[in-house]
């Protein structure tokens, strides 16, 4: 099993918002924040309920296909 990422909570409610947002790329988070797509899709798995996850990976690759760049 994975490291769980150590972030203040405030930094995991914030990447968990931009990454919900449809208008925030994953580039955007790492500026951020500093941490990897890989790592932003762990975060969600663990803090988002599955199917809340699943729902929204299935969000992310669809506005991926029909955008050049998203996450």
């Amino acid at each position: 099993m994975k490291k769980a990422i150590n972030l203040p909570l405030e930094q995991i409610s914030g990447i968990i918002e931009m990454a919900l947002s449809d208008h925030v790329s994953f580039e955007d988070i790492k500026t951020e924040y500093g941490i990897s797509d890989k790592q932003v899709k762990t975060l969600m798995r663990h803090e988002l309920k599955s199917s809340s996850y699943k729902n929204w990976r299935k969000r992310v690759r669809d506005f991926g296909e029909r955008r050049e760049i998203y996450k």
